[in-house]
C-alpha cells in the first residue's frame, strides 16, 4: 500500500521557526531522501528544519529501515538497533526548530549497560558507575583497575579526535584525509581495538569485554581501528538508553517531528531509479510510477543498491558499483525473536553470552566464512526495563549472533535457519532459562537472506562496508558523490559509519554539504 502524508508547515515564530530571511535562503528548493532509517530521518529533519521542502521515500510498509518492528501475539519485536547512546545527537534534531525531543519520545535509562557472561558462569556488569565498575574489574583482576583507567584516558583522546572533531566532518578529497592522518597516527589508529585494549588490560575476559563493542557496528575487534575505542567514552558520558515502547517509537517520534515541520513521507513504494542528466540527479521514480523532480537527492539505502540499481542508468552508477564490489563488507546477522511466558527480573536488558572461543570465532565469521558450532550471543531483553513490550506476565527477547555474509557463507537459510535457531535457544536454555522451549509463546527468526530481500543489503551485510582503517573516512562512501554533484549519501555506508550515533553523525555531515550547495546565491 502506498501512503503519502503531507502536513502543512504551520510553525510560528514562538515555536522556533526560521525567520523569513532564513526561509528565503532555500526558497523553492526541494530535496528527496531515499530510505527512512535513522540516517535518512535525521537528514530529512535537518533539511526540513532549514526550510528545504523534503520528501522521504521508503520501500517498506513502515518507516525505520533496519529499525523495523513486528507485532505478534501481543508482543512487540524490534528489528534493531536497540542500544541508544549519545542521546544528545538525537535531541539536537528537535532543538534545530526550537522543539524538545521529549514531546515525541521517552528515553529510559538502562543499567547495567551490558551484563557479560562466559561459559564458566562468570558475570561482569559493565556501566558508567565508576565505583561499581572498578569492583567488577577487581573481581576478575585487581591489577586491571589501574589499567582500565589508562585505557579510559586513551578512549577519551580517541573520542575527542575521532567523534567530536572528525565524526561530523565530510572527507571529500584525499587532502582532507592527509590533514587528519597525523592525529590518527598519534593515536595508533593502525592498531586494532583488541590490540590496544590488551596493551592496558591483562585479563582475557576483560579484554573481550572491552573490545566486543565494534561487533555492534559490524567490525572485527581484531581488525577494526583502535579509534573505535571511543565508544567507551561515548557510553560513559552519555549512558545507554531505551525508548519506551521500543526503538520503533524513536523512529515514530522522528517521523512525527518531520511531519510537524512540513515534511512529506511516502511508504511502501520502492525507488526504482534516480534519473540523471549529465552530472545532475534530476528525478526520482518509484515502483508505483510516481515520479518527481528534485534539486537534490540523498540515499539512505544500501550503498551498493544506491549505485548498482538506483543509479544504474548512469555511467557513474555502473562504474562505482564495480569499485564497491571489490571492497570488504561487514558480516550479516542471524536473529531469533521470541516471546516467553513468565518474567525474568534477573536477566539484564542487554547481555553478551560469550562462547568458548573469541579470536577463533571471529576468524570463522570474518575470514573463513564458515558456520561454526559455537557462537557468542547478544541477548536483548527489553521487558525488564519496559514491560509494555509484551502482554502482562510475559517477556520479549531476541538473540542475535553474527554470521558471515552471503558472499562468504552461501547456505540455504530456509534449511539452515531452523537448525541454528534451535541451537541458539538451547544455549540460552542451558545458561539462563532451563525450560525455555516449554515457555515459548511465539518465535521467528531473521536471516542474512532477509537482509538481502527486505533491505537490498549487498551480500546480506547487516552493517554495510566493514569499518577497517582502509575503508574509513575518505576511503568510505563520500557524503556527496564525486561525479553527480547533487547526489548524496547518508547512513552506514558513508562516513563515519554504522550505529545510531554514526548514521546520525553522517546526516549532520551530509546536511552541511546540502545546505551549502542548495543555498540561493544572492549578490
Amino acid at each position: 500500500m502506498n501512503v503519502e502524508t503531507t502536513i502543512n508547515n504551520d510553525i510560528t515564530a514562538g515555536d522556533g521557526a526560521l525567520t523569513s530571511a532564513e526561509q528565503g535562503k532555500y526558497d523553492g528548493k526541494r530535496a528527496c531522501v531515499v530510505g527512512s532509517g535513522f540516517g535518512g530521518m535525521a537528514l530529512a529533519i535537518r533539511l526540513q528544519s532549514a526550510g528545504i521542502q523534503t520528501t522521504i521515500v521508503e520501500a517498506r510498509d513502515k518507516p525505520g529501515g533496519r529499525a523495523y518492528y513486528w507485532e505478534k501475539d501481543g508482543f512487540t519485536f524490534d528489528a534493531g538497533p536497540t542500544v541508544v547512546t549519545d542521546p544528545d545527537c538525537l535531541k539536537e534534531l528537535w532543538a534545530l526548530s526550537g522543539h524538545d525531543m521529549a514531546e515525541d519520545v521517552e528515553l529510559m535509562k538502562v543499567m547495567p549497560f551490558y551484563r557479560l557472561n562466559w561459559p564458566d558462569s562468570t558475570n561482569f556488569d559493565y556501566s558508567n558507575d565508576e565505583n561499581e565498575l572498578n569492583d567488577e574489574i577487581a573481581k576478575l583482576n585487581p591489577a586491571d583497575v589501574a589499567g582500565y583507567q589508562r585505557f579510559l584516558e586513551y578512549s577519551e583522546q580517541c573520542y575527542e579526535k575521532g567523534y567530536l572533531e572528525l565524526g561530523h566532518k565530510p572527507f571529500l578529497d584525499f587532502k582532507s584525509m592527509l590533514k587528519a592522518a597525523p592525529a590518527l597516527m598519534k593515536k595508533q589508529a593502525w592498531r586494532s581495538v583488541y590490540s590496544m585494549v590488551s596493551s592496558f588490560i591483562e585479563n582475557e575476559k576483560l579484554r573481550e569485554g572491552l573490545s566486543f563493542h565494534t561487533l555492534l557496528v559490524g567490525g572485527d575487534p581484531m581488525k577494526t581501528s583502535a579509534i573505535y575505542t571511543l565508544i567507551h567514552k561515548l557510553e560513559k558520558d552519555g549512558g545507554v538508553w531505551w525508548t519506551r515502547g521500543g526503538t520503533n517509537r524513536l523512529i515514530a517520534g522522528m517521523v512525527r517531528h518531520f511531519e510537524r515541520l512540513g515534511g512529506t513521507i511516502r511508504v511502501g513504494d520502492p525507488v526504482v531509479q534516480v534519473h540523471t542528466i549529465g552530472t545532475k540527479a534530476s528525478e526520482v521514480e518509484t515502483k508505483s510510477g510516481w515520479r518527481e523532480r528534485f534539486d537534490a537527492v540523498a540515499s539512505n539505502a544500501d550503498i551498493m543498491h544506491s549505485y548498482k540499481d538506483l543509479l544504474s542508468g548512469s555511467k557513474r552508477g555502473q562504474k562505482y558499483a564495480k569499485s564497491l564490489a571489490r571492497k570488504k563488507f561487514s558480516p550479516s546477522l542471524f536473529v531469533v525473536h521470541f516471546g516467553l511466558d513468565g518474567t525474568w527480573p534477573g536477566i539484564a536488558h542487554h547481555m553478551i553470552l560469550f562462547g568458548p572461543r573469541y579470536k577463533g570465532l571471529l576468524q570463522d565469521i570474518y575470514d573463513h566464512g564458515v558456520l561454526p558450532q559455537d557462537f557468542s550471543i547478544y541477548l536483548h531483553h527489553p521487558t525488564v526495563t519496559d514491560p509494555s513490550m509484551a502482554p502482562k506476565g510475559k517477556s520479549t527477547f531476541y538473540a542475535l549472533v553474527p554470521v558471515a555474509h552471503q558472499g562468504k557463507l552461501a547456505v540455504d537459510w530456509d534449511e539452515v535457519g531452523p537448525i541454528l535457531e534451535k541451537r541458539i535457544l538451547d544455549e540460552i536454555g542451558r545458561r539462563l532459562i532451563p525450560d525455555i522451549h516449554e515457555r515459548i509463546v511465539t518465535k521467528f527468526h531473521y536471516a542474512p537472506s532477509d537482509f538481502s530481500t527486505d533491505l537490498n543489503a549487498h551480500l546480506g551485510s547487516a552493517f554495510s562496508l566493514e569499518p577497517v582503517l582502509t575503508q574509513s573516512a575518505f576511503f568510505r562512501g563520500h557524503n556527496r558523490d564525486d561525479v553527480i554533484d547533487n547526489f548524496y549519501l547518508v547512513g552506514a555506508g558513508t562516513h563515519p559509519g554504522a550505529g545510531i550515533p554514526g548514521v546520525v553523525g553522517s546526516a549532520k555531515a551530509t546536511a552541511g554539504l546540502m545546505l551549502e550547495d542548495l543555498a540561493v546565491k544572492t549578490a
